[in-house]
């Protein structure tokens, strides 16, 4: 098991399961861990200021953010609004850029930031045009942002999930999770818990040299062929 203790954690999105999964994670490890729901309406980049100058004054110390927050509607593109398409990078893009441009000032070197993108950002899927666009944009985003924070010792990530159990899953979209199940070398859909690890090991000392880099956790189900 990964040490993290002594270290900070901000997870936003916690009140999901995939967020309350990563923070779990990162408290088993030993991290002290800051929930926290979403960013208010409004100024997103005074919001993020706030979070994380509140993250840093409750512990004294900031090492790692996960931007998890996120919203995933299903909207048919032909018919897809303007207010629909900005409600959601304002979410999925513009939030974690906020947060992640506050951070900064506070984590120390070998400090990381992890956003949760997702395998959509390669692999769209009909009616999430404003998903798939936000999470692609994401992935880039954490490209560019290691390549202008390494010089401080700043590491930035993404973790693109898959499809991840949940309550109910199977009883409201049974074909989807039979798909899944069928098209996944490893034969299953993933948990919050899987997602969780993936972001333990990037924030720990073990991923000390890893940057600018997605880590795909899908149970191999990208690897499948489509022709």
């Amino acid at each position: 098991m990964i040490d993290l203790n002594g270290k900070v954690v901000l997870v936003t999105g916690t009140s999901g399961g995939i967020g309350a999964g990563i923070a779990d994670r990162f408290a088993l490890a030993g991290a002290s861990v800051v929930h926290h729901r979403g960013l208010s309406d409004g100024d997103l980049r005074t919001s993020a200021a706030d979070v994380v100058r509140q993250a840093f004054s409750r512990h004294g110390r900031l090492d790692a953010v996960v931007n998890n927050a996120g919203v995933q509607p299903v909207d048919p593109l032909p018919d897809m609004t303007v207010e629909q398409w900005q409600s959601v990078v304002d979410t999925n893009l513009t939030a974690p850029f906020a947060v992640t441009q506050a951070a900064v000032q506070y984590l120390p070197a070998g400090g990381s930031v992890t956003h949760i993108a997702s395998i959509e950002g390669t692999h769209p899927a009909p009616g999430h045009a404003h998903y798939a666009a936000s999470k692609a944009a994401l992935i880039m985003h954490a490209r560019a942002a290691a390549l202008e924070y390494g010089p401080r010792g700043i590491r930035v990530n993404t973790v693109s999930p898959g499809l991840i159990t949940r309550p109910d899953i199977e009883s409201q979209w049974p074909s989807g999770v039979a798909r899944w199940q069928a098209a996944a070398p490893l034969g299953r859909l993933g948990t919050p818990e899987d997602v969780g690890d993936a972001c333990v090991f990037l924030a720990s000392d073990l991923a000390r040299w890893i940057t600018g880099h997605d880590l795909v956790v899908d149970g191999g189900v990208t690897a499948r062929p489509t022709w």
